[in-house]
């Protein structure tokens, strides 16, 4: 299944049910919740990961509907960006962006911004 397609499926489930469509704070917040029971799952070793990572896809693509994001675009598009970066090793074995190399975004953000060296996002 393609991306734009589970998109569009997690949204119309969310309407279906009468799940939340519209207050974004709240969803990250239940976005939130998901990545911390998947993380419980895989923990205790339990069987229900697969699950929890999915719940954590289906809100993503919820999410991604609401604020009217292409996911499948910005998906390809990060994979992209992160293939074409370079990295290097700090003392203590963290990896950080090479900001000595061109990124796609001048090393600014999509503001913008400038930010100090972090690890791939």
């Amino acid at each position: 299944m393609e991306i734009r397609l589970a998109q569009k499926l997690a949204w119309a489930n969310k309407v279906e049910k009468g799940f939340n469509t519209t207050d974004v704070p709240l969803e990250f917040c239940l976005l939130n919740s998901e990545v911390a029971e998947a993380f419980d799952a895989w923990r205790r070793g339990s069987k229900d990961v697969p699950g929890e990572l999915a719940d954590i896809a289906i809100f993503v693509a919820g999410l991604a509907e609401m604020l009217g994001v292409d996911l499948q675009e910005a998906v390809e598009a990060k994979i992209a960006v992160n293939a074409s970066r370079t990295y290097r090793a700090l003392p203590n074995g963290t990896l950080v962006k090479d900001d000595a190399a061109p990124s796609a975004t001048g090393g600014a953000d999509a503001h913008g911004r400038r930010s100090a060296p972090d690890a791939e996002r």
